[in-house]
């Protein structure tokens, strides 16, 4: 059975900057509060009038010409924020970057899409659906967030990440270990946008406008902490007994960087230190599903993620969904993520 194995890796973040600073100027804050109590400095935010698709198109563009060019012979697009509810975005960034009539999809699992479409990109090419898939996570987070609510604005930014997989064997460097997915749909309302759906849709009148406070992302933030460190630390644990290896003899964790309480309660469920955690949170916050590739592109181009390294993958979100994945780090050319 074939493995999906990564060939490439780009990233891109846009280049308009919020700080902390900023944040403070207009809210009831400070950059100490936000600091201390998320790892957050700096976050990228699109635009007006950019979308989803426009960064997903520059990640893609990244990751192809990190893998040498090439075709592809599908795209798989995880996002929470597509540009429209119909159609999905991905086939138009598939267009976008010349990449034909290919088959091309949107995947939705909040933050865990990244891992969502990693499985689904190795159960294509384990199929022998295809040989070499195209990931994209991207997500314009901010267009999603009231930005007069300190609890949420402080989070989020903008970014897109994408990988080249490749068809090719278990025991090879970039090759991605079994996958380990979950979900709890009976805690739906922790992590939601009320508004936009066919619920909120089929409950009132096609002519009324929705509840202002509905149409932003909500999120139960100390449940939602206690259930993202139960399930990612859980899911972790499988992952790496699925591939054969202790928790000892992983080089990197690379966990979702939602913010820095989870990250650190994380690490400690799972026993690692801090040189072995990667993080990028206090540059571009919590990026939602291009968190994992966005944080693997800066850790390959500043050295503290190598060739060789056993890396574990963790991820949660809305839904709720989970997920974990193992793999040991290929040596490809990758770019430090750019605007």
């Amino acid at each position: 059975m074939k493995s999906a194995v990564i060939a490439g890796l780009g990233a891109y973040l846009p280049p308009t900057l919020v700080t902390n600073d900023d944040l403070s100027a207009r809210l009831d804050t400070s950059d100490e509060w936000i600091r201390t109590r998320t790892g957050m400095s700096v976050r990228h935010v699109v635009e007006p009038g950019d979308a989803t698709s426009d960064l997903a198109v520059q990640a893609g563009r990244r990751a192809l010409e990190s893998a040498g060019g090439g075709d592809v012979d599908a795209l798989i697009l995880a996002t929470t924020t597509p540009d429209k509810q119909v159609p999905p975005t991905a086939p138009d960034v598939a267009t976008r970057l010349g990449l034909g009539t290919l088959p091309a999809f949107d995947l939705s699992a909040a933050c865990a899409g990244f891992l969502y479409g990693l499985a689904n990109a190795a159960g294509l090419i384990a199929a022998g659906a295809a040989r070499r898939i195209l990931l994209i996570g991207a997500d314009a987070f901010t267009t999603m967030v009231d930005p007069d609510d300190r609890a949420t604005v402080v989070l989020f930014g903008d970014a897109a990440g994408a990988m080249v997989l490749r068809a090719g064997h278990a025991g090879e460097p970039g090759a991605v270990g079994m996958p380990v997915l979950g979900s709890d749909g009976s805690l739906t309302d922790l992590i939601q946008v009320p508004a936009g759906g066919s619920r909120s849709r089929s409950t009132q009148p096609p002519s009324k406008q929705p509840d202002p406070d509905d149409v932003y992302f909500k999120m139960n933030g100390r449940e939602t902490f206690r259930h993202a460190v139960k399930r990612m630390s859980e899911a972790s644990r499988e992952a790496v007994a699925r591939a054969g290896w202790n928790l000892a003899d992983v080089h990197r964790l690379c966990a979702h960087q939602a913010n820095l309480r989870i990250l650190a309660a994380v690490a400690g469920e799972l026993g690692f230190e801090s040189e072995r955690q990667l993080s990028n949170i206090a540059e571009v916050g919590n990026t939602a599903v291009a968190s994992l590739p966005t944080l693997l592109a800066h850790s390959a181009a500043d050295g503290s993620l190598k060739s060789g390294h056993r890396v574990l993958l963790t991820a949660f979100g809305g839904g709720l969904s989970w997920g974990a994945a193992t793999l040991t780090w290929p040596d490809i050319p990758v770019a430090a993520p750019a605007s």
